[in-house]
Protein backbone atom coordinates (compact mmCIF):
# COMPACT_ATOMS: atom_id res chain seq x y z
CA UNK A 1 0.00 0.00 0.00
CA UNK A 2 1.30 3.39 -0.19
CA UNK A 3 0.47 6.41 1.58
CA UNK A 4 -2.53 7.18 -0.36
CA UNK A 5 -5.90 7.03 1.50
CA UNK A 6 -7.89 4.02 0.29
CA UNK A 7 -11.73 3.45 0.15
CA UNK A 8 -13.71 0.47 0.90
CA UNK A 9 -17.27 1.05 0.16
CA UNK A 10 -19.36 -1.67 1.07
CA UNK A 11 -22.96 -2.47 -0.18
CA UNK A 12 -25.77 -4.20 2.05
CA UNK A 13 -28.60 -4.94 0.44
CA UNK A 14 -31.83 -3.82 2.53
CA UNK A 15 -35.32 -3.00 1.95
CA UNK A 16 -36.94 -0.33 3.84
CA UNK A 17 -40.76 -0.68 4.09
CA UNK A 18 -42.69 1.85 5.85
CA UNK A 19 -44.73 0.27 8.36
CA UNK A 20 -49.10 0.80 8.04
CA UNK A 21 -50.93 1.06 11.00
CA UNK A 22 -53.44 -1.26 12.09
CA UNK A 23 -54.33 -3.73 13.90
CA UNK A 24 -52.77 -6.85 13.36
CA UNK A 25 -54.45 -10.89 13.37
CA UNK A 26 -52.63 -13.01 15.76
CA UNK A 27 -53.86 -16.48 15.49
CA UNK A 28 -53.69 -18.53 18.56
CA UNK A 29 -52.80 -22.38 18.77
CA UNK A 30 -56.10 -24.59 18.07
CA UNK A 31 -55.90 -25.73 22.24
CA UNK A 32 -56.53 -22.29 22.98
CA UNK A 33 -59.33 -21.09 21.01
CA UNK A 34 -61.95 -23.30 22.48
CA UNK A 35 -62.13 -21.73 25.83
CA UNK A 36 -65.70 -21.05 25.91
CA UNK A 37 -67.26 -18.97 28.40
CA UNK A 38 -63.79 -18.64 30.65
CA UNK A 39 -62.35 -16.02 28.11
CA UNK A 40 -60.20 -13.22 29.31
CA UNK A 41 -62.35 -10.60 31.04
CA UNK A 42 -60.59 -7.82 29.67
CA UNK A 43 -61.76 -5.67 32.41
CA UNK A 44 -59.88 -7.60 35.14
CA UNK A 45 -57.13 -7.69 32.61
CA UNK A 46 -56.75 -3.94 32.30
CA UNK A 47 -56.78 -3.60 36.72
CA UNK A 48 -54.11 -5.89 36.78
CA UNK A 49 -51.79 -3.82 34.18
CA UNK A 50 -53.11 -0.90 35.91
CA UNK A 51 -52.59 -1.72 39.40
CA UNK A 52 -48.91 -3.53 38.35
CA UNK A 53 -47.71 -0.30 36.54
CA UNK A 54 -48.77 2.26 39.21
CA UNK A 55 -47.03 -0.28 41.80
CA UNK A 56 -43.60 0.07 39.61
CA UNK A 57 -43.87 4.00 39.70
CA UNK A 58 -44.54 4.54 43.01
CA UNK A 59 -41.93 1.84 43.61
CA UNK A 60 -39.21 4.11 41.38
CA UNK A 61 -40.04 6.93 43.11
CA UNK A 62 -42.04 8.71 40.79
CA UNK A 63 -44.76 9.20 43.79
CA UNK A 64 -44.26 9.40 47.81
CA UNK A 65 -47.96 8.45 48.17
CA UNK A 66 -51.23 7.02 47.15
CA UNK A 67 -52.87 10.45 47.08
CA UNK A 68 -49.69 11.65 45.14
CA UNK A 69 -50.14 9.03 42.00
CA UNK A 70 -54.49 9.61 42.61
CA UNK A 71 -53.64 13.29 41.76
CA UNK A 72 -51.83 12.89 38.49
CA UNK A 73 -54.05 10.02 37.51
CA UNK A 74 -57.01 12.04 38.29
CA UNK A 75 -58.84 9.41 40.11
CA UNK A 76 -60.06 8.95 43.69
CA UNK A 77 -57.07 8.07 45.58
CA UNK A 78 -59.80 5.05 47.36
CA UNK A 79 -60.00 3.09 43.66
CA UNK A 80 -55.89 3.49 43.51
CA UNK A 81 -55.78 1.40 47.06
CA UNK A 82 -58.45 -0.77 46.52
CA UNK A 83 -56.56 -1.49 42.53
CA UNK A 84 -52.70 -1.50 43.83
CA UNK A 85 -54.09 -4.41 46.52
CA UNK A 86 -54.58 -6.51 43.36
CA UNK A 87 -50.74 -6.71 43.78
CA UNK A 88 -51.00 -8.71 46.40
CA UNK A 89 -52.76 -11.79 44.26
CA UNK A 90 -50.94 -15.15 44.04
CA UNK A 91 -48.65 -15.36 41.00
CA UNK A 92 -51.02 -18.24 39.98
CA UNK A 93 -54.57 -16.29 40.29
CA UNK A 94 -52.68 -13.71 38.21
CA UNK A 95 -51.92 -15.92 35.16
CA UNK A 96 -54.99 -17.52 35.37
CA UNK A 97 -56.86 -14.25 34.96
CA UNK A 98 -54.32 -13.24 32.08
CA UNK A 99 -54.85 -16.78 30.61
CA UNK A 100 -58.72 -16.48 30.81
CA UNK A 101 -58.57 -19.64 32.68
CA UNK A 102 -60.06 -17.73 36.50
CA UNK A 103 -63.09 -18.68 38.41
CA UNK A 104 -66.56 -17.69 36.67
CA UNK A 105 -67.59 -15.69 39.54
CA UNK A 106 -63.96 -13.79 39.85
CA UNK A 107 -64.92 -10.37 38.69
CA UNK A 108 -63.05 -6.56 39.22
CA UNK A 109 -66.17 -5.51 41.63
CA UNK A 110 -65.34 -9.18 43.86
CA UNK A 111 -61.66 -8.63 43.94
CA UNK A 112 -61.78 -4.99 44.82
CA UNK A 113 -63.71 -6.00 48.08
CA UNK A 114 -60.89 -6.97 50.93
CA UNK A 115 -59.28 -10.57 50.42
CA UNK A 116 -56.52 -12.40 52.60
CA UNK A 117 -52.79 -11.83 51.69
CA UNK A 118 -51.70 -14.76 52.38
CA UNK A 119 -51.80 -16.68 48.25
CA UNK A 120 -52.77 -20.27 49.99
CA UNK A 121 -55.67 -18.26 51.77
CA UNK A 122 -56.27 -16.54 48.48
CA UNK A 123 -56.65 -20.08 46.80
CA UNK A 124 -59.04 -21.27 48.61
CA UNK A 125 -60.93 -17.99 49.10
CA UNK A 126 -61.59 -17.83 45.64
CA UNK A 127 -62.49 -21.44 45.27
CA UNK A 128 -65.10 -20.62 48.35
CA UNK A 129 -66.80 -18.04 46.49
CA UNK A 130 -67.98 -19.66 43.12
Amino acid sequence: MTGAAQMLTVRVPLAVRKQRGGRKLMIAPAATTNRGTSSSDTTLVKALARAFRWRRMMEAGRFATINELAAAEKINSSYVSRVLRLTLLAPDIVEAILDGRQPEGMTLPGLMEPFPVEWERQRSHTVAKQ
